[in-house]
């Protein structure tokens, strides 16, 4: 029998949602429950499919002063659960010559000190000649990047807070919070739930579930898609052959083979604006076939019959940085939001959040991911959705 009182509840059992429960589990035990709208496992938000990057290259220093607590964390997942998460292959960051982008990440890796090389496209073309690049374009080579299984994930960080005492329950969506002195109301269809501190992490539905404490967040929801090709090449794109690549600029990403006999690449933020209720699931063949000429003309061999495009939401605040932070005027409501970005990071964010609620504070720099920053609070801010 479900009780109805709980140190910590969770709205959200997504990627960041579900490494939350964990964290807290870790602290509490049988004093968290964790609430999942959807079944799950679902297809509906962002943290499906087989493969997320993880990487140690980012344009942004708030970023590279998490990144090697990122992989810690998620070692900590693997050695309680025994069960594989991080698979690396290196990560290729390239651009055309005159993309400001590749110059940002070197200072940002250099900064920090972390290992990487720059490579001519002549010398990255002899260590995989998969690519076709031209002479100038820029390449970045990181030997720690690969890819962090968010299915097998997801479901790891679950089990592991259910060994632990928590509670979680499927296809329970949260009409309604409502915070009072004592602590946090959480309405559901079937119960209202009691809890001491509420750690929101419902991504695309954040506003939905916040409505009712007077908090929303400026948020661009955009539907995207990863399409998976049956290339005949399997070899050739396997992961100990074949690393991660972002090419910045244009915004394409693909992985090696894995999760499927396939390849997978897509496109960051190239789709359509929508709501969590316009959304479709259907594919956006102009964006696919604009991909597609991309890879035949750069990666000869990537693709092949295609075995399927799968779509998923992006939710981005302005700046398209994390929000991570209690909700502003109640101490007893943390609120985690990952920018489309966030993947790579959770196993992080989850012990984050778990400081924050437990203990009020985090060792973890995250000041960068205030929830009273300026592209939050003013209405003017400029948006800058492309990282």
């Amino acid at each position: 029998m479900v009780k109805h009182a709980y140190e910590y509840i969770v709205v959200g059992c997504g990627g960041l949602g579900s490494a939350a429960t964990y964290r807290l589990a870790r602290e509490a035990g049988g004093e968290v429950l964790a609430l999942e709208q959807f079944r799950l496992g679902h297809d509906n938000g962002a943290s499906q499919d087989h493969s997320r990057i993880i990487r140690l290259s980012y344009h942004d220093p708030a970023y590279t002063a998490l990144t090697p607590h990122t992989y810690a964390a998620w070692g900590e997942v693997e050695e309680e659960s025994g069960v594989q998460l991080v698979v690396k292959t290196g990560g290729l960051d390239l651009a055309a010559p005159d993309d400001e982008s590749i110059g940002n990440y070197a200072a940002a890796m250099t900064a920090a000190g972390f290992p990487y090389e720059e490579l001519s496209a002549a010398e990255a073309m002899r260590r995989w000649p998969q690519w076709r690049l031209d002479d100038g374009d820029r390449v970045l080579y990181q030997a720690d990047a690969g890819l962090v299984d968010a299915r097998k994930a997801n479901a790891a960080h679950v089990a592991l807070a259910r060994a632990r005492g928590a509670t979680v329950l499927d296809n329970t969506p949260v009409r309604e919070i409502n915070a009072h002195d004592a602590g946090v109301e959480v309405v559901t269809d079937d119960a209202i739930f009691q809890a001491d501190t509420v750690v929101v992490a419902a991504d695309a539905w954040t506003n939905q579930v916040l409505a009712s404490v007077g908090f929303s967040m400026p948020l661009t929801i955009t539907q995207e898609q990863v399409t998976f090709w049956a290339t005949p090449h399997l070899r050739q794109f396997a992961p100990d052959r074949f690393p991660i690549w972002i090419w910045h600029g244009e915004d394409y990403y693909g992985f090696p083979v894995y999760g499927e006999v396939a390849t997978k690449a897509g496109i960051d933020v190239g789709g359509q604006v929508v709501t969590t209720e316009s959304r479709t699931f259907e594919k956006d063949r102009a964006a696919n076939e604009r991909l597609v000429a991309f890879l035949e003309h750069r990666l000869p061999g990537y693709t092949g019959p295609e075995l399927y495009t799968k779509s998923c939401l992006y939710t981005m605040p302005p700046d398209r940085n994390f929000t991570i932070d209690f909700v502003p005027g109640q101490p007893r409501i943390l609120v985690a939001q990952g920018a489309a970005h966030a993947y790579k990071f959770a196993a992080l964010i989850g012990k984050i959040l778990a400081d924050l609620a437990v203990r009020g504070e985090t060792r973890y720099p995250i000041d960068a991911f205030s929830a009273t920053r300026v592209a939050l609070s003013d209405p003017a801010y400029e948006l800058a959705l492309h990282m």
